[in-house]
C-alpha cells in the first residue's frame, strides 16, 4: 500500500461517516422506520419561485414525531392554520416539522429522538394516509434534510 493511501484512509473513513450538513451533531429520522419519502426536496433557483423546501415522509396520523437532532424549540404553534414545530440546532441549522401537534413548548431543550409531537392529518397533496413535512434551513438557505440522515458517499478518483 502506498504511503499516500495509508495517510488518506483514516481521513476518508472520517469523511464517509460524517453528515455533510451538520457533522458535529448526531442526527436521526423524525419518524420510525420504514422511511418513505413521498415527495422530495426541490429547491428553486430563485427564492420567489415555486418548489418544495423540504421532504414529505409518508406515515399515519397520530404517530410520534421525534427531534432529528439536539437543540432548542424556537416555535411550537400554528402558521397559516397548520401546526408547526421548529428546532434551532448548532451551526445555525433549523429543522421544521408540520403538521405536528406539539407536546413541547418554545424554549424547551430537546435531544435526538425525543418526542416533540404527533402527526396530524391534513398535509396538502400527501400521497400517503398522512405526511410529515420535514424542512431544514441554515439562515435563509433551504437545505435537503435527507442530507442529515443519509451517509455521504466518498468516491476516489485516479491520480
Amino acid at each position: 500500500m502506498s504511503i499516500l493511501l495509508r495517510l488518506l484512509c483514516p481521513i476518508l473513513a472520517i469523511l464517509a461517516s460524517a453528515a455533510p450538513v451538520g457533522a458535529e451533531t448526531r442526527w436521526q429520522w423524525p419518524l420510525p422506520a420504514p422511511h418513505t419519502v413521498v415527495r422530495g426536496f426541490d429547491n428553486p433557483t430563485q427564492n420567489w419561485l415555486p418548489g418544495h423546501r423540504g421532504v414529505d415522509l409518508g406515515t399515519v396520523s397520530d404517530i410520534s414525531v421525534r427531534a432529528a437532532g439536539a437543540g432548542r424549540v424556537v416555535f411550537a404553534g400554528n402558521v397559516g392554520g397548520k401546526p408547526v414545530v421548529s428546532i434551532e440546532h448548532r451551526n445555525g441549522l433549523r429543522t421544521t416539522y408540520e403538521p405536528v401537534a406539539a407536546i413541547v413548548e418554545a424554549g424547551s431543550l430537546v435531544e435526538p429522538g425525543q418526542p416533540i409531537g404527533v402527526v396530524v392529518p391534513g398535509h396538502p397533496d400527501c400521497a400517503a394516509t398522512a405526511c410529515l413535512h420535514w424542512g431544514l434551513r441554515r439562515g435563509n438557505e433551504y437545505l435537503d434534510p435527507l442530507e442529515l440522515v443519509t451517509p455521504r458517499q466518498v468516491r476516489l478518483k485516479p491520480l
